[in-house]
């Protein structure tokens, strides 16, 4: 049996996890598709693709697909020892992903990785 990958999330620099919180404030359904999708990918990992995840062009950013009338979505990345950092979570309300919520996403990797290079 292969090993599953880890999902991590990401946290301020005051411990707080906006994307636990922002999956907390969800009705019992959304939690339960969330956790069913998150399921798949720590069993089968970068091998998840279409319709649960997808890669957000000309970014590192791949996105995790909720799918329903809520339309969640989850921005993460795949970073060492078979780990996946769970970076934004927000909910799609038209076609067009707003670059907004990509710019949230990109600015929480950074943080992510000057906190890694400098232990702060």
């Amino acid at each position: 049996m292969n090993q599953k990958w880890e999902i991590i999330y990401y946290e301020t620099r005051q411990d707080n996890s906006p994307i636990r919180n922002f999956i907390q404030n969800l009705d019992a359904k959304t939690r339960n598709k969330i956790a069913d999708v998150l399921d798949l990918l720590e069993e089968f990992g970068i091998l998840v693709g279409p319709p649960h995840s997808k890669k957000v062009s000309s970014t590192p950013l791949w996105e995790l697909r909720i799918l329903g009338s809520d339309n969640i979505r989850i921005f993460y990345v795949a970073v060492v020892n078979r780990k996946f950092l769970l970076l934004h979570a927000f909910q799609k309300k038209k076609q067009k992903t707003d670059a907004r919520e990509i710019k949230t996403a990109i600015n929480r990797l950074a943080d992510y990785e000057l906190h890694l290079k400098t232990g702060t």
